[in-house]
């Protein structure tokens, strides 16, 4: 009976070889893929686990840290205090900043005229300031000029890759003042706003221009800040310290083209 059995089911699958093809190919095929399916999951999970194992004991001992600084954008920072009998000064800037400022001179208005300048320059900002504003303003704002020019100096280093020449002209109102600057090493002012008889609000806007010499002459800038015209004298200075920011900001910019020293000579 057996052989028979056999004998038939064999003569089924000659005689239909689609049958004996299913059986022995298809079926068997799907056997060993399903095998070697279900080891190579096996495999690949083992090998995943170990490489997140190994990747989280590195960044443990902080040897892979997780993220990491581009090695390409310097880090443009710079800190300088200063004490004299006269004034003491704490100064921070960051030039690729987002414009956060903290502004403390004990002079309400010059507070609000450096605020101007780290947004309009997109400056991360802080200025701390205590002087002898009882004697006169002097003292305070130029102390305070000679910290950011240094720490603007510092922060932009040997000025590799920036633009160098930035320049600004804003309005406010009736009011037109053109900034034009180069981080040249070469320091130089030339202050051109309409002088103002007495004090403005109980404060001096003449002692501003000590302030913009101190700046330039201590941060390597030539300076040229000019009226074009303009009546109201917070209109005035205002568009002053804005125009100061948006050409700082373009100066102290990457350039693509060049990310050598923008000199013929080699150096700033």
């Amino acid at each position: 009976m057996y052989v028979a059995s056999s004998s038939k089911s064999g003569l089924a699958l000659h005689s239909r070889p689609e049958l004996w093809f299913r059986l022995h190919v298809v079926e068997g095929a799907h056997k060993h893929f399903s095998i070697l399916r279900f080891y190579s999951t096996v495999l690949i999970k083992d090998f995943v686990d170990t490489i997140n194992k190994s990747l989280i004991m590195e960044s443990i001992n902080h040897q892979v840290p997780l993220v990491t600084e581009s090695p390409n954008i310097p880090k443009r920072y710079a800190e300088v205090s200063r004490k004299t009998r006269e004034t003491e000064i704490q100064v921070s800037i960051l030039v690729d900043g987002t414009g956060f400022s903290e502004i403390r001179t004990g002079l309400p208005f010059m507070d609000h005229m450096l605020t101007l300048t780290a947004s309009h320059g997109l400056l991360d900002l802080k200025v701390h300031a205590r002087g002898d504003v009882e004697v006169d303003y002097h003292h305070t704002l130029e102390d305070t000029g000679i910290c950011l020019g240094q720490a603007l100096k510092q922060a932009l280093g040997d000025c590799r890759g920036i633009v160098r020449y930035g320049h600004a002209v804003v309005p406010m109102d009736e009011t037109l003042v053109s900034v034009t600057l180069d981080v040249s090493n070469r320091s130089y002012l030339a202050f051109n706003l309409a002088p103002v008889q007495g004090a403005y609000m109980d404060f001096d806007v003449q002692v501003i221009k000590e302030f913009m010499r101190a700046f330039a002459f201590n941060g390597g800038l030539t300076l040229h800040v000019n009226l074009l015209y303009g009546e109201n004298t917070h209109h005035i200075y205002e568009a002053c310290f804005k125009a100061l920011g948006r050409a700082l900001r373009q100066a102290a910019s990457f350039d693509d083209r060049n990310p050598g020293i923008p000199s013929t000579k080699g150096v700033l």
